[in-house]
């Protein structure tokens, strides 16, 4: 069975193997790949109904060659604020990489006229995720516990941390937009009111002169409002990254306490509301972390997902053994059993009871109670002192193994300075892991002490510049990069982002400068590439495009995933007026993976191009 497209058509059920709708004779074989097999929502006339939505069948494509169950969203009227709608929605799902984001391409958007029909119809094929929305699940299943909200909540932030480092934020996270797969994880759909995070944009939602009185000089913006989930400035046409943090608080209220927001009262004073007495299982650190979530204001919510992510590793959660530990009576009785134990041994067992302790440090490690461990530790540094740079270097060989948790990665490297605090090492992986965070009062602490204990460490310099460069704080980001190059000959890896920044800053002469700097002295392939990148990158800029070619060739040659270099490339073969070479490039540009913003920015030029020719 499949479904015509055409949304004035009185009949659009058909029969299987029929080439042609039978009631009005549009092909059921849309744009030569895609089968309509199932309706997702209702088939209705009503005129605010902009979408319909269809399971399909795609046989693929040249950028999406596997065949196979996906979702199209067609547009029934052809409007101009709606056209740009679901061209932004496509613009963002490509620009947009996460396996839990639905993807999509650039022959994934294409409209599509009906027999017989003035009418055109703009498509949108996507990724489909088998599974229930969180609305639905809701409804059979009851609420959440706390362990699985914050395991819920822990993945939509990961997945919010790639849409807000790719420079957009989503405006609709709401339970019926998650969805949750079969194994367990948690999907995020539905970007058609998503919104690019542009200078414009934030100059528009701050109003006229920075003030915040009414909308202001924002109403082209649009609103997106969903009842309880929409924060007031979203409400107001001036929405923000912050404000997906208001709507993800609202959906989680939805999870642990199992009742619709509709149905929960509000306090009539704040306008918050009144769930707590619903969701008993959860413990009040939590409870209070989802009301800052809900803040009325952006400024009052946590500012970025890394900050999210950190204070949920934070929380101070404790288990009922905890609760033993701790309690007086435990204390008491282990304070008595050790005080007995040291009579029994004397002073000639001290070195034993020092390896004992460290052993027992080690083991409470491996179940991450730094507590305990440390209480261990110190106890063995007491009774054998020369163990205090062994225990520092335990702690810094535990805080490399979980650089993946950032959280107990730093705890870690803290421990691992508080017992050698000239650890140069644990204070370099701390700034990096502090970084990782966005903990500018630790990056900046950190730095100043490995800057006083050693001037020279060009590592040091190197890891504050790409931090400032990530951050889009070039000056400072050049600062830190020279200092790092003056202080050894080793520092390649500045001279190659100091080259980019040039660039990126319009000194190409500079930049070229620095590229063949780098090439006389380092030979890795990696590093190589990526000079030969920006060598090709200033070259290019100063429209010497045979050589910028012949470069940029060699980076993509070095590295057969430079995204950038081949980004490069199609706009020197553009320029050289070489268009199916161009094009060539520009595909690899856009289907390869890569978070540089300079990136993004040639991917939104080249696909805003494409949608000017519909």
């Amino acid at each position: 069975m499949s479904y015509c497209i055409n949304p004035l058509c009185p009949h659009r059920q058909n029969p299987d193997k029929v080439e042609n709708c039978v009631s009005c004779g549009t092909s059921l074989l849309i744009n030569n790949r895609i089968r309509l097999v199932k309706p997702l929502k209702a088939l209705t006339d009503n005129p605010y109904n902009y979408f319909d939505v269809f399971e399909v069948d795609d046989s693929g494509t040249k950028w999406h060659p596997v065949h196979e169950q996906r979702v199209m969203k067609v547009l029934k009227w052809n409007t101009p604020k709606l056209v740009e709608l679901i061209e932004r929605e496509s613009l963002t799902l490509q620009l947009i990489r996460h396996p839990k984001i639905p993807r999509s391409t650039l022959d994934d958007y294409f409209t599509f006229v009906p027999n017989n029909s003035l009418l055109t119809l703009h498509c949108l094929v996507m990724d489909k995720f088998e599974g229930q929305n969180l609305e639905q699940w809701i409804e059979f299943n009851g609420k959440i516990s706390q362990s699985l909200a914050l395991e819920w909540l822990k993945q939509l932030v990961e997945i919010l941390d790639t849409v807000h480092r790719s420079n957009f934020f989503h405006r609709d996270i709401k339970p019926s937009n998650i969805v949750l797969q079969a194994n367990g994880q948690l999907a995020l759909v539905d970007f058609g009111t998503a919104r690019r995070v542009t200078d414009t944009y934030l100059a528009k939602v701050s109003g006229s002169g920075g003030t915040s009185a009414g909308r202001g000089g924002v109403y082209e913006i649009t609103a997106v409002v969903t009842p309880r989930y929409t924060p007031l400035e979203q409400i107001n046409g001036q929405a923000v990254p912050q404000s997906d943090f208001y709507a993800l608080g609202r959906t989680l209220v939805h999870l642990v306490s199992g009742m619709s927001l509709m149905r929960l009262p509000t306090d009539k004073s704040t306008g918050n509301l009144v769930w707590r007495d619903k969701a008993s299982q959860i413990d009040k650190p939590f409870v209070d972390f989802i009301e800052e979530l809900m803040a009325p204001l952006p400024g009052q919510r946590p500012q970025t997902t890394r900050v999210i992510l950190q204070r949920l590793e934070s929380l101070p959660f404790k288990s009922k053994i905890n609760r033993i530990v701790k309690s007086k009576l435990f204390l008491i009785s282990a304070g008595i059993t050790f005080a007995l134990t040291l009579v029994a041994l004397g002073y000639a067992s001290l070195p034993v009871i020092a390896n004992s302790y460290l052993n027992q440090g080690k083991k409470a490690h491996k179940e991450y109670r730094f507590i305990d461990a440390e209480s261990d530790f110190n106890a063995a540094i007491k009774y054998n002192s020369n163990l205090t740079d062994s225990v520092s270097e335990f702690y810094f060989d535990q805080g490399e193994r979980h650089e993946d948790k950032p959280e107990l990665a730093r705890k870690n490297y803290e421990l691992a300075i508080k017992f050698n605090p000239k650890n140069i090492s644990a204070y370099n992986n701390l700034a990096l892991i502090c970084q990782q965070m966005y903990d500018l009062s630790c990056i900046e602490n950190t730095y100043q002490i490995i800057f006083k204990l050693q001037p020279k460490m060009w590592e040091a310099r190197y890891g504050l510049g790409s931090f400032y460069d990530d951050h889009g704080k070039y000056d400072l980001a050049e600062q830190q990069y020279k200092l790092a190059i003056q202080s050894s000959e080793q520092a390649i890896p500045a001279v190659n982002n100091l080259s980019r920044l040039k660039n990126i800053m319009g000194d190409y002469g500079a930049a070229e400068a620095l590229a063949l700097q780098g090439l006389q002295k380092d030979k890795d392939p990696e590093v190589q590439a990526s000079l030969y990148k920006n060598l090709g990158w200033a070259l290019l800029e100063q429209k010497r495009y045979a050589e910028a070619k012949t470069n940029l060739q060699k980076s993509t040659e070095l590295d057969q995933e430079r995204t950038d270099a081949y980004c490069l490339l199609a706009q020197v073969q553009e320029a050289l007026n070489i268009r199916s070479k161009a094009k060539m490039y520009w595909e690899f540009c856009l289907i390869l993976n890569s978070s540089l913003p300079e990136v993004q920015k040639w991917r939104e030029q080249v696909l805003e191009r494409v949608f000017k020719k519909y």
